[in-house]
């Protein structure tokens, strides 16, 4: 068994031509598997689509408004989607992204720390749950769905508990007032300016980790560790492939998202509620299925899930240009799960068949 042997990735050769070498997929047949393509067409479709009903939505403030809104997403998705290749789900990600957000802003504001030291405690949690999730599944064998569940529960609860007992309100604020705040705002909530408009660091913090993620996926050992447990766990184990350090590492992955994303969060808008996040974790999922990502493991793609983000950002966006209700939006996100389920099965059979 070859553990390198996935959709995303270098096809093996079909089988023999008329001439009797071996013929490979054509450039066509792997342009049509690739795992992002539906997530491409889909964010082309949308962004033609809100360009033509709204003027707003090209604007120069249009774009940033629609790479802002996907940008956190595209972050979570990022993590989640090689999670999800890797045959597991986190639902504790979006509370995730309060909790950091709320331990840092109560070591800097409350215990007085340096915000760079409160930043580090919060990684620090985040990567502890995301240690605990990854150990807890592989220790017990227990569905990732059930393990996270209890950790969104437990997280929630801890949110507003602390929060309550320390403050008073559900709310922790002034962290901008803190020491050292000047220089992890420039880190984590800084524009860019680009014309007559401004974009948010969050977007690049997306681009950069997107393609880090990419090439962490499709480029090192770790990648194909990545499909092969999410693909077939008990032969991946039979080719020495470290199963459970895998997974653990990818549950830590997107505790580090949530933490940039709760990180982000905070000092740009200088609060967190203590209810924050709640909810999300369904989008992150949404968004990685929309590009590419199997329920079932083994099959996906990075590009696809921020993509997948993007068309996210775009349709919420447009909608409110559009001047439309916002429940429209729900609307879309359930006809879009459901369209992207039904391609995604197909890419995958389809991807199998050139495959043999």
């Amino acid at each position: 068994m070859s553990i390198a042997a996935t959709p995303s990735q270098s096809e093996t050769p079909s089988g023999p031509d008329e001439s009797g070498s071996a013929a490979g997929p054509t450039l066509w047949q792997r342009a049509v598997v690739r795992p992002e393509i539906g997530a491409l067409l889909g964010a082309l479709l949308v962004f033609v689509f809100f360009s033509v009903i709204t003027d707003k939505f090209l604007s120069p403030l249009g774009v940033a408004n629609w790479l802002d809104d996907a940008s956190t997403m595209g972050i979570m998705a990022v993590a989640v989607s090689l999670l999800m290749i890797g045959g597991e789900f986190d639902l504790s990600a979006g509370v995730m992204t309060a909790s950091t957000a709320l331990v840092t802003a109560l070591l800097a504001v409350h215990a007085g720390w340096n915000v760079w030291w409160a930043l580090l405690a919060s990684l620090v949690f985040a990567l502890a749950v995301g240690a605990f999730n990854g150990w807890v599944v592989m220790r017990t064998g227990l569905p990732s769905f059930i393990v996270t569940l209890g950790t969104f529960l437990a997280l929630q609860g801890l949110n507003l508990g602390v929060t309550r007992l320390v403050t008073d309100t559900v709310e922790v604020s002034g962290i901008r007032g803190a020491s050292g705040y000047a220089s992890a705002g420039a880190v984590f909530a800084s524009t860019i300016n680009l014309g007559s408009t401004r974009i948010q660091g969050s977007v690049v913090w997306w681009i950069v980790l997107t393609v880090i993620g990419s090439i962490i996926l499709v480029r090192t050992r770790f990648g194909n560790w990545t499909f092969a447990v999410g693909g077939a766990l008990d032969n991946a184990r039979a080719v020495g492939v470290p199963a459970v350090r895998t997974k653990i590492l990818l549950f830590m992955g997107t505790g580090f998202t949530g933490w940039v994303v709760g990180s982000c969060n905070i000092l740009r808008f200088g609060s967190v509620q203590a209810n924050q996040g709640v909810g999300l974790e369904l989008q992150f999922i949404i968004a990685a299925v929309v590009g590419g990502c199997l329920l079932t493991g083994g099959f996906g793609s990075v590009i696809g899930a921020s993509i997948g983000a993007l068309i996210f950002g775009m349709a919420r966006q447009g909608i409110v240009f559009a001047r439309w209700d916002d429940d429209w939006f729900m609307l879309f996100l359930g006809v879009l799960l459901l369209a992207a389920v039904l391609v995604n099965n197909q890419f995958s059979k389809r991807a199998e068949r050139i495959r043999r």
